[in-house]
């Protein structure tokens, strides 16, 4: 073989490498962030069904529009948690910040599975009462 037919395929290879290293790339930064969406989505359908559950008729085992009606576990139960608490493909969500009387805060945290730069996506879910507001706020955090 001539030096020219060397040199092409070596400068072949290192391209070839470096579409390789780039699409690796490429492919999990949209896997970090398609499971930020997907603990985004699955915190916003577990705060929506906390607002149902804080405006169910206590006769029918929800709230009835008063959070000292329920705790953590009660609400985690009503939504088929089992308990304040519960993972999923997607990550693992918490309850916390149930508050006593009509008013109050209650808190859903969502940790994602993947992972990038050593930090997972978090999904903080806020829902505020009696009018039932909800706003979700992303960020990253450290790997345990």
């Amino acid at each position: 073989m001539g030096t020219q037919q060397i040199l092409l395929i070596v400068l072949s290879v290192i391209i070839v490498g470096v579409a390789i290293a780039v699409g690796i790339s490429m492919f999990n930064n949209t896997a970090y962030n398609s499971n930020k969406t997907a603990v985004a989505a699955d915190a916003q359908s577990y705060a929506s069904q906390v607002v149902q559950y804080y405006k169910t008729p206590s006769s029918q085992g929800g709230a009835n529009g008063v959070l000292a009606a329920g705790s953590e576990a009660t609400i985690g139960a009503f939504i088929g948690w089992g308990a304040d608490s519960t993972t999923n493909d997607n990550g693992a969500f918490t309850l916390s910040g149930v508050t006593d009387g009509a008013a109050g805060v209650v808190v859903i945290t969502g940790v994602g599975t993947s992972v990038k730069d050593a930090k997972n996506p978090q999904i903080v879910a806020t829902i505020t009462f009696p009018a039932g507001t909800v706003t979700a706020v992303a960020s990253d955090v450290a790997v345990p």
